[in-house]
């Protein structure tokens, strides 16, 4: 894992790049190169308020450091507050792949429930603007953060979360089973974590993404970093999940049922789902390290399934 910056690195990057960041008071979402939202808190501490921010920096390590200063500091604009106030401090940031680990005080565990989910959901949106951060996963002191029943929460993307946070009843915290590589990268082994989430992304979406994300009891991946989520879908009990050609050429130290089955595994965990067709760029026409064909729905195969405790 690289180690990035503490908090006191943030203030010395706004110190020195102050002469080519300001904010801008109109400017769209998706404006030209160099322009990012970051995502404060309304007056009511009850909605997310974006306001975008022009930069120079190019850098993903700087501008990562540049886009955590600004976000913890108050933006001095009537209607706009820090989603983070005191006593809570940010330690440190850390990146492994496409996941960003963002790492508070132990302050961070004493929010109240709609505030830490606004919270999570503007780092979120923030941070996944930099190329090459997917995911982001909040820790307290190095700690998971933890559910009610004591599971880790897994990591979420901007994508989790809606545009327009108006009504935290738009979130819902849904248990998922998910299949990792075990030890020996021969067999599977299931992790269950709780999740909060966006009710506008789907939970076989979300079961992909958090597959994708990896796991967190030390167990092995068993997607490739390269793949991208292009779509999911449900239609007749089968999900559709629709990859882009990373998941068949990425590199991934396993066995080569075991990317096609943790997708399989994992998803028919759902009651929604008793079959699944992985596509390849909307395409069925294709075989896994020329094993496993991908031309029809494939069922669940307990066989592989090596650790039901994970």
């Amino acid at each position: 894992m690289k180690k990035l910056w503490g908090i006191w690195l943030a203030a010395v990057f706004l110190c020195v790049l102050c002469l080519s960041a300001c904010r801008k008071e109109e400017t769209p979402p998706d404006a030209e190169e160099g322009t990012y939202q970051i995502y404060y808190l309304d007056s009511a501490r009850m909605k997310l308020a974006p306001l975008p921010y022009e930069t120079q920096t190019t850098d993903p390590e700087l501008l990562i450091g540049e886009l955590a200063g600004q976000i913890l500091e108050a933006p001095g604009e009537p209607g706009y507050q820090a989603v983070l106030g005191e006593p809570v401090v940010l330690l440190d940031l850390s990146r492994e792949e496409n996941i960003l680990t963002v790492n508070f005080s132990k302050e961070y565990n004493s929010m109240d429930a709609i505030r830490e989910v606004l919270c999570r959901a503007a780092l979120a949106k923030t941070f996944t603007q930099v190329a090459g951060i997917d995911y982001i996963s909040i820790t307290c002191e190095g700690q998971p953060l933890f559910d009610r029943r004591g599971n880790p929460l897994g990591a979420v993307s901007g994508a989790d979360f809606i545009d327009s946070i108006s009504d935290v009843n738009s979130f819902e915290r849904v248990e998922l089973t998910l299949y990792f590589a075990n030890e020996t990268r021969d067999g599977l082994a299931a992790e269950t974590r709780e999740v909060v989430h966006s009710m506008s992304t789907s939970t076989e979406r979300l079961v992909v993404e958090q597959l994708l994300a990896g796991p967190q009891e030390g167990h092995n991946p068993v997607l490739p970093q390269e793949t991208r989520i292009l779509s999911v879908s449900v239609t007749d009990s089968i999900c559709y999940v629709n990859l882009d050609g990373g998941f068949l050429t990425g590199e991934l130290e396993a066995a080569e049922y075991i990317p096609v089955y943790a997708l399989v595994n994992s998803l028919t965990e759902l009651p929604t789902v008793n079959k699944v067709q992985i596509l390849i760029n909307g395409s069925a026409d294709a075989v896994y390290r020329n094993s496993i064909s991908l031309s029809s729905p494939l069922e669940r195969e307990e066989s592989y399934i090596t650790d039901l405790q994970g």
